[in-house]
């Protein structure tokens, strides 16, 4: 029996332009009465998040941050925070790019020091809670949980062979178009979704996944069940997963109207 289920969201439960298809509020209540909890798994910010699904948000968990935050509707369950010399170290690794511009990602705010463009454009966009400011101090005086990186070329050229070797002891990977996300070396979603199983007491075979890009990948394989949109990145298309139909055609929204009938999705491969 499936007790939780977590979905990306970019790429894979939202529509090609970003947006909630019509009808998930509907479906996460259904699941909640079905006995199933509903987990938005996100790069996006925590307050974010909260104010997208606001309708259903005291129904539902948040694993936010790729990984390195787990909420509910009002608590933060979960948190986990880079040290300042790490994020320094990495700072340094970014400029010694040219290309790259930063985000330091807290549970309270993203800042940024650039305001290159299309770069701020996708922080606004995207981070409900920004903020510029001198991105050393913020390393040295907040919380920082994630350090977004926006590559003006994309990262898979250059800027993902450089930064692991640059910065060994903590993790990079890619989340999806120009953007790339620095963490701590075992933050991740994978980690996060074993904090969930464990504070609610599920089992891994109870639980079914939803992702599309390398930054699901640990989430997947910690549930028993996990599926990608046919869009997905065609690496991890190669390593695991069942296919449903892409997210421009609704096809996570559709999977999981399935699981609110007590149906495993339908799967095209």
């Amino acid at each position: 029996m499936i007790k939780l289920v977590a979905s990306d969201l970019d790429g894979t439960l939202l529509d090609p332009a970003g947006n909630l298809p019509a009808g998930t509020f509907r479906v996460i209540e259904k699941l909640r009465e079905r006995g199933i909890l509903f987990c938005a798994a996100s790069g996006r910010q925590l307050v974010a998040l909260r104010q997208m699904f606001a309708p259903v948000a005291d129904k539902m968990l948040f694993l936010a941050e790729n990984g390195a935050i787990v909420a509910d509707g009002k608590r933060t369950l979960y948190c986990r925070t880079l040290r300042p010399k790490d994020i320094l170290r990495a700072l340094r690794a970014i400029e010694a790019l040219g290309s790259a511009h930063t985000l330091l990602c807290t549970p309270e705010c993203a800042y940024y020091e650039e305001e290159a463009q299309p770069f701020l454009y996708y922080v606004k966009a995207s981070y409900v809670s920004n903020s510029k400011a001198a991105l050393a101090s913020v390393a040295e005086t907040e919380r920082v949980c994630k350090i977004s990186v926006y590559d003006d070329n994309a990262p898979e050229k250059k800027t993902m062979t450089v930064l692991p070797h640059a910065l060994p002891d903590l993790r990079v990977t890619l989340s999806g178009g120009n953007w790339l996300d620095i963490s701590e070396k075992n933050t991740h979603k994978g980690r996060a979704m074993r904090f969930i199983q464990r504070a609610f007491s599920f089992r891994k075979e109870e639980c079914l996944a939803f992702g599309d890009h390398m930054n699901d990948y640990e989430m997947l394989i910690e549930c028993g069940h996990p599926y990608l949109p046919e869009n997905a990145y065609p690496p991890l298309k190669k390593l695991l997963g069942k296919i449903v139909p892409s997210n421009a055609e609704g096809g996570v929204l559709a999977a999981l109207e399935c699981l609110s009938e007590g149906k495993l999705p339908n799967v095209l491969s």
